[in-house]
């Protein structure tokens, strides 16, 4: 024990209050629930998840542009639906062509 008594350390280090502040940092730094290494976790998520929204916005602007020039007029309703959903008239035969599947 006196070899301990012997080193001298400076006053502010045998103080409580700043070994009690030592033992909080490392407390939140690595021991609690929602230590620093989750809360980077979470920010990356926050950001990625910023970046989906940006991306989605975008593209529910462009999907109303659309929409609006489809509602405009009747001919380019007529060639948006018989270019996508294959529809056709009464009197007409519909070929789907496609290109052959790679192997």
């Amino acid at each position: 024990m006196s070899f301990l008594k012997s080193i001298k350390l400076p006053r502010y280090i045998k103080n409580k209050f700043f070994i009690t502040g030592i033992a909080f940092v490392i407390w939140i730094a690595f021991l609690d629930k929602t230590n620093l290494m989750y809360q980077y976790q979470f920010q990356s998520e926050v950001n990625k998840l910023e970046n989906q929204k940006e991306f989605f916005i975008k593209e529910i602007k462009q999907t109303k542009e659309e929409q609006q020039e489809l509602l405009s007029s009747p001919e380019k309703l007529e060639k948006f639906a018989r270019e996508k959903y294959f529809m056709k008239k009464d009197n007409e035969d519909l070929f789907i062509i496609s290109p052959a599947p790679q192997q």
